[in-house]
């Protein structure tokens, strides 16, 4: 996990020094967004609201490694690969990254 960024609101939870140390004990980054600034954190929570949905609440997982298995299936072959995202223009992350890496490649 090192070199992730964990972005959070400012809940006390993610404020704590516990949540501090377990950042850093697993070289990971903490982001929060900004005080009054409802739309800093927009991206994330409805990030974290459609993993909860569509794994966490889908059954009762056995262990650590199956979750973390089932969180990454869902995340490259689903949230990446089908669902379009307003912010990218209707598309789907893999489609974005595809045209400004098309785009790069013309201009070199």
């Amino acid at each position: 996990m090192a070199g992730c960024i964990l972005h959070a609101d400012r809940g006390s939870q993610f404020r704590a020094r516990k949540m501090a140390h377990a950042l850093n004990r697993h070289g990971m980054v903490g982001s929060m967004g900004r005080v009054g600034t409802a739309g800093d954190n927009a991206a994330m929570e409805s990030f974290w609201s459609l993993l909860q949905t569509n794994v966490l609440n889908q059954q009762r997982w056995t262990s650590r490694q199956d979750l973390r298995l089932a969180i990454v299936v869902w995340i490259e072959r689903k949230y990446h690969r089908q669902r379009p995202q307003d912010s990218l223009g209707g598309l789907t992350p893999i489609e974005y990254e595809n045209k400004i890496t098309a785009k790069a490649v013309t201009a070199a």
